[in-house]
């Protein structure tokens, strides 16, 4: 497998080349394949709803989690403010009020 960049409009990771072009087959986005190397700025997260993320976004818990080691889960409608992105599994760094410092996967969040 080659090595292209994912979707600039969507994120997709299936892009293929077509005559000098990168194309994406889930959003058909097509886009010049010199441009992709300078179009790849940073770390694209997406919450549940497929809405961009960024540092400093607040989001809100969509569904109950539970936290290891606490007593209590968190709960649907908990807001997080002043998020931080991070590579990785659990792709959202935050202080949640009530808990303190964790990390949450994006795909249980949603763009407050």
């Amino acid at each position: 497998m080659s090595n292209l960049a994912n979707c600039p409009q969507c994120g997709s990771e299936y892009t293929y080349e077509d005559r000098g072009m990168l194309v994406c087959p889930e959003c058909a986005h097509e886009w010049s394949a010199d441009a992709a190397g300078e179009s790849e700025v940073g770390l694209v997260v997406r919450d549940a709803n497929g809405n961009l993320l960024a540092d400093g976004d607040t989001v809100s818990i969509i569904k109950g989690l539970k936290v290891k080691g606490a007593s209590s889960d968190l709960k649907v409608g908990t807001k997080v403010k002043n998020i931080r992105l991070i590579e990785g599994d659990h792709n959202i760094d935050c202080k949640i009020p009530g808990f303190g410092a964790m990390q949450l996967k994006s795909e249980f969040v949603k763009k407050a």
